[in-house]
């Protein structure tokens, strides 16, 4: 076998050679990927998302998910923008890269309706199908008897549920809650509703 290391000049190999050679190169760019996609959720985002543009508040963001993959943040709110990638981040390829990295692990999801909720799970639970996906996470397989989009688990006892606020979750618990746009444009202009969100009237979970 080639020893990588020790190639002065690419040009003095022979072609059998040179084509062992770029082959272990391109596994060890593979290699080298992988790892830094298990890492960190930036370059999980960039590996799945083709034609994803990098923005400051993108870093910014991605590092403080990060820090909830490492157990150092436990409660995190995120306030940006419409169309700034919020959701894509936290409620799509963030569960999808925390399911990878365990796939043991619960997940409840909830929006305002339960229709955007089972949306999300759509999304999630394809990225996790998909090719590029397992070239990251080849050891993580759904289970064929339960991939529903409201609900699908894994075949190591992961679980990802998906639910409208006010939505029957009694007796589900999770590691990972994510509450993506508990209340409609229309109940952000109504204080008795807003008080309902920001006060987990509306919500069925533990405080």
């Amino acid at each position: 076998m080639i020893n990588l290391d020790k190639i002065k000049s690419f040009d003095a190999l022979s072609r059998d050679e040179q084509i062992e050679a770029l082959t272990l190169i391109d596994k060890w760019k593979d290699l080298n990927s992988r790892e830094r996609c298990k890492s960190s959720f930036l370059e999980f985002v960039k590996h799945q998302w083709d034609g994803f543009i990098m923005g400051r508040h993108h870093k910014v963001l991605a590092e403080k998910l990060n820090r909830i993959a490492q157990g150092k943040c436990k409660r995190l709110m995120v306030m940006l923008p419409p169309r700034h990638t919020k959701s894509e981040f936290a409620s799509t390829y963030f569960p999808a890269w925390m399911m990878g990295l365990n796939p043991s692990l619960k997940i409840i999801q909830a929006t305002h309706t339960a229709e955007l909720a089972v949306r999300f799970g759509r999304r999630v639970r394809n990225i996790i199908d998909s090719e590029e996906y397992q070239t990251i996470f080849p050891n993580i397989t759904l289970s064929g008897d339960n991939k529903s989009a409201g609900r699908w688990t894994t075949d190591d006892g992961g679980e990802a549920f998906y639910s409208g606020v006010g939505g029957a979750i009694t007796g589900r618990g999770a590691d990972l809650l994510i509450i993506d746009d508990p209340h409609s444009e229309q109940d952000a202009m109504s204080p008795t509703a807003m008080d309902a969100a920001t006060s987990g009237k509306s919500l069925s979970f533990p405080q």
